[in-house]
């Protein structure tokens, strides 16, 4: 039976090698009962269309305009959409997935976050969208903690995640 990750199995997740989690901005805080908060590392506006196909190799994503931070690391947001990048390079084993949902502040601020299944096996800095529904806009700060990552233990270990988005986004 598949199981959600408590904090102590977290714990010893991020003490392996490769860690389930690095890059992180404060461990204390992040750690959460049941996940690890992922953080803002970055913000872009979509800048073209994109295309996604029967065959990936003609899968085309849209180009990318990133956002400047203002001097105290903030950035205004009027209502749209945009793709983020978190601070965390996440490493799952080939026997746990992870799933995220914004936090709640964040939807009480009238801006979700859409994200797609983190496959076991993956490793990378990953990408999600970003939905500002307030139609007077949203101040965001780099490096605020925006969506909480749950892992999930699968009933066994599988082949793994090697698809085109493996080991993205790390420098």
């Amino acid at each position: 039976m598949a199981a959600i990750l408590s904090k102590q199995d977290i714990q010893r997740l991020l003490q392996q090698e490769p860690p389930l989690v690095e890059g992180y901005v404060n461990l204390k805080e992040q750690v959460q009962t049941n996940g690890i908060d992922l953080t803002l590392r970055n913000i872009a506006l979509l800048q073209s269309s994109g295309k996604i196909a029967t065959m990936d190799s003609h899968r085309l994503v849209s180009d990318l305009a990133p956002l400047v931070f203002d001097g105290l690391g903030f950035v205004d947001l009027m209502p749209g959409a945009y793709i983020i990048t978190y601070n965390e390079i996440v490493h799952l084993p080939k026997n746990i997935m992870a799933l995220a949902t914004p936090r709640s502040s964040l939807l009480r601020c009238g801006v979700t976050i859409n994200t797609a299944v983190w496959d076991a096996g993956y490793s990378g800095r990953s990408q999600s969208l970003m939905v500002v529904y307030n139609p007077q806009g949203f101040r965001l700060q780099r490096n605020a903690r925006i969506v909480q990552l749950v892992f999930l233990e699968l009933t066994g270990e599988t082949e793994g995640y090697h698809g085109a988005y493996q080991g993205e986004n790390i420098d």
